[in-house]
């Protein structure tokens, strides 16, 4: 049944309220404090409550607003531990079915509630088997659930609670007559809940198909970006695209950083670049196998590589906390991407950055996005070796100062001691030091405020660059045995220095 138009809901970020005051069971409200909730964010305000009066819903809200939490706090609360699949949760790919299930698990601990999650990839008799063993929650991929309920594996399947996540992925990749297909395997009489960022018209007719009377949910703020991300961008030649990367990579203060890139070559050659100068980086595109891409995001979750560069499909349903940094190496092809990319900082509370690099003739692109998002991009220059060097300096001093002196320390000073004075000591240590941190690359990048400001004011002939840049694409270029440096200097060891 199609929806009135009063029912759309628009909600402001600025509403806000305890968790306590939904009506959620107790052992969800203790999940939630054990995993850090402390207010609901807009989506999880609008969405608990009706998902709790059993209504249907089709819901639309960025990446990186809570979604999970919004459907998945109010559907666990009311789990009957009956008997059988109560709740089935359909995602896009293999990684977001699985960050869907660890977190669904993360907010029910303390209920007893068992998640499985079910993807291509996997041995299909351990799902059927951890599904028999008595899972209450199914989160599964559309591509390996056709196929069990097809081949009438998953017997007696009638979960009460239907959940499509990132409804509008799921039409991108060509999923839309499998979900079509699954939901003729599944109870007419059900509570349907539709999570999407856009609406694109086939979406919407979808609902109409598969929803009963829903409410409609749309989260706005008066802008489509997140408020906690700082938003800024670059205006460089194409060529300069790497040497700023690394500039940026090497200013800012970053925990985790994904960067975004159009091609799996470019991935590769962007990540294996970046190793070459001492960052734990990898790539993550949608050529590489299923192990391999889950080694490569398990070790980003760890902390155990600090820099992910992604294709836009690799990184779909990515879920990460913690991203400090997201740069866009190419500007993303509509707002819309741009959205999603962003999307995955910022998150929790957290504040992010957004970087974006761009020539002069995607100026008109960045300028469009700013538009259509309302987002506040700002257009900056890329720091000079000089102010690198000032910005490594204090993040340096700021270092030592706030370092408690170890035992093993004070004997080697005390043996140091007996060789040099206090002030050689300290200065042939900072040398040591200073030297891991070394600044790559050409002294100017790109265009400065005002050359933007110029570009802002007329269109403006073929941007040339300033020089020192590379003229080959990173995947091309080649590292010699002992000769991978960067702009004269020597390849940089990160030794712990963020």
């Amino acid at each position: 049944m199609k929806p009135e138009e009063n029912q759309a809901v628009s909600v402001p970020e600025t509403i806000s309220c305890e968790f306590e005051s939904f009506g959620l069971a107790e052992p969800i409200l203790k999940g939630l404090k054990e995993a850090g909730f402390k207010k609901p964010s807009p989506i999880q305000l609008q969405a608990i409550p009706e998902v709790l009066k059993g209504k249907d819903m089709i819901a639309q809200a960025q990446t990186g607003t809570g979604k999970t939490a919004a459907f998945g706090l109010p559907v666990m609360s009311q789990l009957k531990f009956d008997g059988g699949v109560e709740v089935l949760v359909v995602t896009p790919t293999r990684e977001l079915c699985s960050q869907v299930s660890t977190e669904l698990y993360r907010l029910g601990q303390f209920s007893g509630a068992k998640t499985v999650a079910v993807y291509g990839g996997q041995s299909i008799s351990r799902q059927i088997e951890l599904v028999k063993k008595g899972a209450q929650i199914l989160v599964a991929t559309p591509g390996r659930l056709l196929d069990h309920l097809r081949s009438g594996r998953l017997k007696g399947f009638a979960p009460s609670t239907v959940i499509l996540d990132e409804a509008d992925e799921m039409l991108d990749m060509g999923f839309l007559e499998d979900i079509e297909a699954i939901f003729k395997f599944l109870p007419k009489q059900r509570q349907t809940l539709l999570f999407s960022a856009t609406m694109p018209a086939a979406i919407t007719k979808l609902g109409d198909r598969i929803l009963n009377d829903p409410v409609h949910l749309k989260v706005t703020s008066g802008a489509t970006t997140n408020i906690d991300i700082e938003q800024r961008f670059y205006v460089l030649s194409d060529r300069e695209r790497t040497d700023a990367t690394v500039r940026l990579l090497e200013s800012e203060d970053t925990t985790r950083t994904i960067i975004f890139c159009r091609t799996k070559r470019e991935t590769e050659g962007l990540s294996n670049e970046l190793i070459a100068l001492g960052y734990v980086a990898r790539a993550l595109h949608g050529d590489m196998d299923q192990r391999s891409r889950e080694r490569s995001i398990q070790a980003f979750k760890a902390g155990e590589v600090e820099v992910l560069v992604a294709t836009d499909v690799a990184a779909r349903g990515l879920d990460v906390t913690g991203v400090s940094h997201v740069i866009n190496y190419h500007i993303p092809f509509d707002p819309e991407s741009y959205v999603h990319r962003i999307g995955r900082t910022g998150r929790a509370g957290e504040k992010g950055i957004a970087i974006t690099l761009v020539t002069p003739f995607e100026y008109k692109s960045i300028k469009r996005i700013k538009e259509v998002t309302g987002a506040n991009l700002v257009a900056d220059q890329v720091p000079s070796i000089k102010e690198v060097e000032k910005m490594q300096d204090q993040r340096l001093v700021r270092s030592i100062l706030e370092t408690k002196v170890s035992a093993g320390a004070e004997r080697v000073l005390v043996r140091l001691e007996t060789e040099m004075d206090m002030r050689s000591i300290a200065a042939k240590l900072l040398t040591v030091q200073v030297a891991k941190s070394s600044v790559s690359g050409p002294e100017k990048i790109g265009m400065n405020t005002t050359e933007i400001e110029r570009l802002a004011d007329r269109s403006k002939g073929p941007y040339r660059g300033t020089g020192g840049g590379r003229r080959r694409p990173p995947h091309k270029r080649s590292f010699s045995k002992g000769n991978n440096q960067r702009g004269g200097h020597k390849p940089r060891s990160r030794g712990g220095q963020s």
